[in-house]
């Protein structure tokens, strides 16, 4: 037997004074400093990545809303054009303009204040922007006046620092002359898809956009949350509601090309809607956005306590007031979290629409839901592979539109989730 160790002589293996064990907690508080610093690092990597992200495409990017242009001198008085103030106040000023042999003349006058080479100098839009200037101001008939006129892309590209040096020099005869200015480009935002990157704009797909999230928004977010709050309060719990919980769950892994032929052999096969529009992109993206609000809904509507549920029934609430009046409620902020998300992964999606069509040259902005139409991200994957240098700026400008209106949509519905939040 042995005798038991004099007091003091030895230390209990959970003592904190005794030496191995102030070792192991050594080294435990230096794992935790170690995680700490990995975890620190992530976040600084990550907030560098996206920080080179965004200031190399804004750097990129900013210069597609600015636009080099050339004061072009034309004296409408001394051509002697047949045409009088009254008839380009009327219906027929297109045709009276181009009765008169305006282009001609601009061109001329473009020449002779530019020098050799002078037309090459400004882009086929300017010609158009110098009959609208006109239409505009019938007095300038009558005087002479400096209108700036969008320059070609050469020139352009050659004034923001990245032109072939035959386009760098006419760049710096131009400046020492006087003729050369920049400004914003109003027109980037007006205008819709073009040939001529000069004047190729951005509003024809961004008012696609608009319209295809409408429908998008219209069907997948009152049938997902009305389908959830079935599912979660009112199906028998069986196989079939289990196979359809499957089939949901299955359904928001799909890849979205998937849908994207759905689209295409539904929509377009088989009920023969407009190719190309708003209507069926809305709808194909619709079909993909459900499931995310499915599921977003039902652990929204899970998480509300069962005591708000039986609190009601307990005051004489019908099951329908117990769903509508408390628990959806209470379960709106998760619920639009859900539809953010849906509606952000919608918003960036290429390829289904790419399967419905939606990538055709689309020359006027949509004014109904089945007109042909195009979105962001279709204008934006179609401008990078254009081969004009001159496409790059405009998509850096696109995707910093795209970003921004995806900034709008998420502060809205997160400014609606506050608003309809309760705390309990």
């Amino acid at each position: 037997m042995n005798s038991p160790r004099p007091f003091g002589t030895d230390r209990a293996p959970t003592d904190w004074r005794a030496p191995a064990m102030q070792a192991r907690v050594r080294r435990r508080y230096a794992a935790e400093r170690r995680f700490r610093l990995f975890g620190l690092g992530a976040v600084v990597a990550s907030a560098g990545f996206l920080a080179f992200l965004l200031i190399s495409m804004a750097a990129s990017g900013l210069q597609g809303f600015v636009q080099t242009q050339i004061l072009l001198p034309v004296d409408f008085a001394r051509a002697n054009l047949p045409l009088d103030t009254a008839r380009l106040r009327g219906p027929g000023a297109d045709l009276a303009l181009a009765g008169a042999g305006l282009p001609d003349y601009a061109a001329v006058a473009a020449v002779k204040a530019l020098g050799p080479g002078g037309e090459q100098l400004i882009s086929t839009s300017g010609w158009t922007r110098l009959a609208d200037a006109l239409k505009a101001d019938p007095d300038l008939l009558h005087r002479r006046t400096v209108i700036a006129l969008p320059a070609s892309a050469a020139i352009d590209l050659a004034a923001k620092g990245l032109g072939t040096p035959e386009a760098e020099a006419a760049v710096t005869r131009l400046r020492a002359a006087g003729r050369l200015t920049s400004a914003v480009d109003w027109h980037f935002l007006e205008g819709s898809d073009s040939g001529d990157p000069v004047a190729a704009g951005i509003w024809g797909a961004l008012k696609g956009s608009l319209l295809t999230m409408a429908v998008t928004l219209a069907l997948a977010f009152p049938i997902g949350v009305l389908s959830a709050i079935y599912l979660e309060e009112y199906a028998p719990r069986n196989w079939m509601t289990d196979l359809i919980e499957v089939s949901i769950n299955n359904l928001a892994a799909v890849p979205s090309i998937m849908f994207g032929l759905l689209g295409l052999a539904v929509f377009l096969s088989l009920f023969d809607l407009p190719r190309s529009s708003a209507l069926v992109g809305g709808m194909t993206l619709a079909l993909m956005t459900m499931p995310v609000i499915v599921i977003a809904s039902r652990n929204a509507i899970k998480a509300v306590p069962p005591t708000i549920r039986d609190a009601a029934l307990g005051i004489g609430a019908s099951p329908v007031q117990v769903v509508f009046h408390h628990v959806l409620p209470l379960a709106m902020p998760g619920i639009l979290t859900g539809t953010i998300i849906g509606m952000a992964r919608a918003l960036g999606e290429t390829a289904p629409l790419l399967m419905i069509g939606m990538r055709a040259f689309i020359a006027t902005p949509p004014d109904k839901l089945t007109d042909p139409a195009t979105v962001l991200p279709v204008q934006i994957f179609l401008w990078s592979n254009e081969v004009d240098r001159a496409f790059v700026s405009k998509t850096s400008a696109a995707i910093i539109i795209l970003l921004i209106f995806l900034l709008a949509m998420n502060g809205i519905a997160v400014y609606l989730r506050n608003r309809f939040e309760t705390r309990w």
